[in-house]
Formats: C-alpha cells, sequence, structure tokens
C-alpha cells in the first residue's frame, strides 16, 4: 500500500471527488456497469447482527433500507443489535457451529479468521467496484483473501482527534498541532488548565485500536514485517512507548477502563476537551435539544492525527464488513440484501442520515455532498484514502486477525502507559503473545 503525504493525500481525495462526482454518478457511468441481482429464494427469510449504533441517523435509516429491502422482495428480515465487543466472539460461534444469523456485521478482518465458512462475494464486490469507482486500498485488503471477496466492506467508522476550539486557545493553541512534540505539549497545557484528554485504553474494538495503532506506527514501530515475522519488540516501539507514558499522564483518570462509549460520555459530559473518535461526539451535540450541547456543537472540531516521527500520516480506522456465512439456506438472499444495501439509492441516505458516521468504502460515494456541506464533517470523509490496515505492514490473515481479537497492542499501550510494565517489558510481552499466531 502506498503511504501517502499529507500534501499528497490532499490532493489526491479531491482527485477522487471530482472524478466521482462528473462520473461515477452519472447515469451514462452506471449504465456501462451490466446490472446485476440474485434472485432470492422462494421463502426466504434473512437474520442480520450487527452492532448498537452510536448515531441514531444510521440506525433509522439502516432500518428504512432494510423495510425497503422487505416490501421490494417480500423477504423478512430480522435484525439484532449487539454491543461492539460482542459482535466479533457471537460471529466466531456462529462461524464454528455452523448456526446462526445470515449476515452479522462485523469487524476489521476477522473473515479471515475462518474464511472456508464465508460465502464467495467475489462476483458481488467487483460488480460494486466497476460501478461506484474501485475500492478504497484498505476495503479491499479487508475484504479479499487470495484474490477472493470473503465480505463486502460496508463502511469505514472513521476516526479523528475530536476537541473543544475554545480550550485549545484557552492552553496557548490556536489550532489542533500537526506533530507528535507539540501535540503531547498541548495535551500537558489542557492538563494545567483543568480540561485534560482522555483516551481509551480499555477493550475498546474502535476508539482504543485506532488511536493506540496511530501511536505505534507514528513512531515507526508494527508488529510485523513484510515477511509476516513478528519485529514489535523493537526501538521505535519502545520510543512509542515512552511518549504513550508522558501522555497518559495528562489524561483524565479512569481512561484504563474505557471501551467504546466511554470517551463519548466523558467529553459530552464536559470532563474531557480532546480524545480520539467517530462523528458521534459532535452528531450527538448537534443533534441535542439541550441548549448547552448544541453550544459544544459550535466548539467541536475535528482534525486528523498529528504526524510522528516517520514523517507521514499513519491512521487505523474500523471496517465494519458485510459477513455472510456459507449456511445460510439463502445464499442468493443473503447476497441480495448485501447489493441492496450498498447501492447508490440506499447507501447515500444512509450516510447522509448519520452525517457521515459510516465513511464511504467505494471511491464513488466521496462525492455524496455531506463531505462538502458542513467543514466539521469533511475530515471523516478523507479518511478511507488514508487509511492504514491494521496488519501493517505483514500480510494480513489469520495471524493478523486475531492479535487484534486479542488487543495485543492496546494491551501493550495500556501497560507501559500506567507503569504495569516497563516499555521494554510490555514490547516483550506483545511479542510473545503475538507469536502464537505468527507462527514462525
Amino acid at each position: 500500500m502506498k503511504q501517502f503525504s499529507r500534501r499528497e493525500f490532499i490532493g489526491t481525495g479531491a482527485a477522487v471527488a471530482s472524478t466521482a462526482a462528473v462520473g461515477a454518478f452519472s447515469p451514462a457511468a452506471s449504465a456501462q456497469t451490466p446490472t446485476l441481482a440474485y434472485k432470492p429464494e422462494a421463502g426466504a427469510k434473512l437474520r442480520v447482527l450487527r452492532w448498537k449504533r452510536f448515531v441514531q441517523g444510521d440506525e433509522d435509516q439502516f432500518m428504512i433500507n432494510i423495510e425497503k429491502f422487505s416490501k421490494t422482495y417480500g423477504i423478512e428480515v430480522k435484525v439484532d443489535n449487539e454491543g461492539w465487543e460482542d459482535i466479533r466472539p457471537k460471529a466466531a460461534v456462529s462461524a464454528n457451529v455452523g448456526s446462526g444469523p445470515d449476515m452479522i456485521m462485523g469487524w476489521f478482518d476477522d473473515p479471515f479468521q475462518y474464511p472456508t465458512k464465508m460465502l464467495d462475494m467475489t462476483e458481488l464486490c467487483t460488480y460494486l467496484g466497476q460501478k461506484y469507482g474501485g475500492w478504497y486500498d484498505a476495503a479491499k485488503q479487508y475484504g479479499t483473501l487470495n484474490d477472493k471477496w470473503l465480505a463486502v466492506p460496508w463502511a469505514f467508522i472513521a476516526n479523528a482527534m475530536v476537541y473543544r476550539k475554545s480550550h485549545l486557545k484557552a492552553a496557548g493553541f490556536d489550532t489542533m498541532p500537526k506533530d507528535t512534540t507539540g501535540f503531547l505539549k498541548l495535551c500537558q497545557a489542557l492538563k494545567e488548565k483543568g480540561t485534560p484528554a482522555g483516551f481509551a485504553l480499555g477493550k475498546a474494538v474502535g476508539d482504543g485500536n485506532n488511536w493506540t495503532h496511530w501511536l505505534l506506527w507514528s513512531h515507526g514501530g508494527k508488529m510485523v514485517n513484510e515477511k509476516g515475522q513478528v519485529v514489535i519488540d523493537s526501538p521505535e516501539t519502545i520510543a512509542a512507548l515512552e511518549y504513550a507514558r508522558e501522555l497518559y499522564k495528562t489524561f483524565v483518570p479512569g481512561t484504563l477502563s474505557w471501551q467504546d462509549p466511554n470517551n463519548n460520555k466523558a467529553f459530552l459530559d464536559g470532563q474531557i476537551s480532546l480524545t480520539a473518535n467517530g462523528i458521534s461526539v459532535y452528531y450527538a451535540a448537534k443533534m441535542s435539544e439541550d441548549p448547552k450541547m448544541k453550544a459544544m456543537a459550535d466548539d467541536i472540531e475535528h482534525s486528523h492525527f498529528p504526524v510522528g516521527p516517520v514523517g507521514r500520516p499513519m491512521e487505523l480506522f474500523q471496517v465494519t464488513q458485510m459477513m455472510c456465512f456459507a449456511y445460510t439456506k439463502f445464499p442468493n438472499a443473503t447476497r441480495e440484501l448485501a447489493r441492496f444495501l450498498m447501492e447508490g439509492e440506499q447507501y447515500n441516505p444512509w450516510m447522509e442520515k448519520s452525517i457521515g458516521y459510516g465513511a464511504q468504502t467505494l471511491k464513488a460515494y466521496a462525492a455524496n455532498p455531506l463531505w462538502h456541506g458542513d467543514p466539521k464533517v469533511a475530515v471523516y470523509g478523507e479518511c478511507p484514502a488514508m487509511a492504514t490496515v491494521h496488519g501493517y505492514s505483514g500480510p494480513m490473515g489469520a495471524a493478523s486477525a486475531a492479535v487484534l481479537g486479542d488487543y495485543i497492542i492496546l494491551d501493550m499501550v495500556a501497560e507501559a502507559s500506567s507503569g504495569t510494565r516497563t516499555p521494554k517489558e510490555a514490547a516483550q510481552r506483545a511479542a510473545e503473545r503475538a507469536k502464537r499466531y505468527y507462527k514462525a
């Protein structure tokens, strides 16, 4: 995967948006792609399991799309919702016992842990890529194994720095620092002002994994090299963990137990002024009827993560995938539901109602007007083009999926940050744990 400088990325993103605007959404461009549809089996009934929403508009429009599918095809679709941390184990159980929901909205490269249990989605994903301007590199890496599509990358739950601009100014900063040195100084100044930062260090599927991988990568550390050999115990990792230890000193108390909802609550309660999050914090404040929340929305800003010693953006965003299981009694109906949800008539309104909480995996959707309206939203629309997969810089597969599922990098950062282990000890323990999955 090519690594972009921030200047290169901005130009690339603009070009993608421009191309999509004039091409992929035009009737002529769509007509060039052969129509694909799957004929559902007679009497089909489907079960879908997805994660609980953080943004009400996401769930509302998703259910509208599901109801539209049901009316169009006469197929009953039952949708269940589980907490983010519960999706992965439930998907694993379903795959292993050969029974459960026909489709699960899962995380990252989880399908790689049970590739033979997935429906082949190659035909559908090829069609979608041709029709909608191609898949982003990271989306394709998460969806394919040995050139076979195991799942349909549904969306990036993009992540960014979320902060109160008035609190930054009070701490002596007009804008978010662009580098990790300045970022640490900002966090130290915010603590001195009594308006601290807070980043999740518990088992947080999204926020915890996202910012700790950035921390590691920004300093030049990585779990494995290009050959899949574990190299996490390195000077670059030690430097990242020493930085993490200083950063942790500026956090509000309690972050070691934070899961994905906790930083949202802390920010909206006024306990913190800076965190890493999706657009859900801003959405909650903006949509609230409380005047204080409305005022907070006006004060919220977003930015990309600072650039570290490696000198280029290195950011992780979780991908949520439509995992369609081979045990389903209704493979055609399941594939048709996946196609239906990814088509522009459903996908564009879904992104819009959630103000971009789920960012596009297909490049054409970068032209959606939502990314070019409210400037506070724009950062999230840029994330898919600059995403790095969590298996960096090695091959994606069962090992990378298992290492993420075991929270090895997140635990390492938590241990070093809190002083439970020295940076060296934390890195060594992470290497030992990872080698159980990456076999020499």
